[in-house]
């Protein structure tokens, strides 16, 4: 069951900004043999990111590491703005409060490293996974109970979308 706290934090989000490897992945990188990146993406996170568009809500990458797949990624979901290779989170998330006109509190962060902290402990809805190093997840203000690269970004889509009454709107489309 989600506390009232909870369901209060996720009301007032606006902007949700994801980290990529081991949120939006299960943490893994793979080279090729000839150099090329390889990542595992959940169809069900990219979906959960339509409906938060359907809904009028924007997402948002902050990822640490400058990556090509992340950036076509990113285009395909139609998140609103990418930030690759910023090691200080803190300089991208400025960004987006001053580009998309949002105060901390209507942010959710999803995060799974210590690089991310000084993110977590800023904006209004904090969200770790289950594989999140502990000093993560005691920052957070809900763990999913989907781990990193396997549906925890559709778990926080599903409650962001349910706690503002914006579920039907944004499925309405498939659920006749």
């Amino acid at each position: 069951m989600i506390g009232e706290d909870t369901l209060a934090r996720a009301k007032r989000i606006k902007v949700l900004i994801m980290d990529i490897d081991g949120v939006m992945t299960d943490g893994r990188i793979i080279y090729s043999i000839y150099g090329d990146e390889l990542k595992f993406f959940d169809v069900q996170d990219g979906f959960g990111i339509t409906l938060l568009n359907r809904a009028g809500l924007k997402s948002v990458i902050i990822t640490a590491k400058k990556s090509r797949i992340v950036k076509m990624r990113g285009r395909d979901m139609k998140v609103a703005r990418s930030y690759l290779g910023y090691t200080d989170k803190l300089v991208a998330f400025s960004d987006v409060l001053r580009r998309f006109k949002v105060l901390p509190e209507e942010v959710c962060f999803i995060g799974d490293d210590l690089i991310d902290l000084p993110v977590l402990k800023r904006v209004g809805f904090a969200v770790a996974v289950p594989n999140a190093l502990q000093e993560v997840k005691e920052a957070a203000h809900y763990v999913t109970s989907k781990t990193g690269g396997r549906g925890a970004v559709r778990e926080i889509c599903d409650l962001i979308l349910k706690s503002q009454g914006k579920w039907d709107l944004a499925t309405a489309k498939y659920c006749k």
